[in-house]
């Protein structure tokens, strides 16, 4: 799964209290972004791991191909309106 220059990716698995609380924590967002399970996505986790020093950290995102690992809600938004403001909703920008 590679992400595009034109889009937020949260790479996140199952049971990680990190991946729910930015998950929920985005829902009051109008942030369009794309989930993949990296346990479900061979190469998403080849690639968390090519990001984090070899281990599989999640959350990890990515804001228009530049990967964060574990942002909090303000960097990723933060992010987001410095290289792709186009992908937040108007009352996020």
């Amino acid at each position: 799964m590679v992400a595009s220059d034109d889009e937020v990716v949260l790479y996140w698995r199952p049971m990680c209290t990190y991946c729910m609380k930015l998950r929920l924590s985005l829902l009051f967002t109008r942030l369009r972004y794309r989930n993949v399970n990296i346990w479900k996505d061979p190469k998403a986790a080849a690639f968390v791991r090519s990001v984090a020093n070899g281990f599989e950290t999640v959350p990890t995102v990515t804001v228009a191909d530049r990967p964060m690992v574990n942002p909090t809600r303000r960097q990723l938004l933060d992010a987001v309106k410095r290289y792709a403001p186009h992908l937040l909703g108007r009352a996020d920008r």
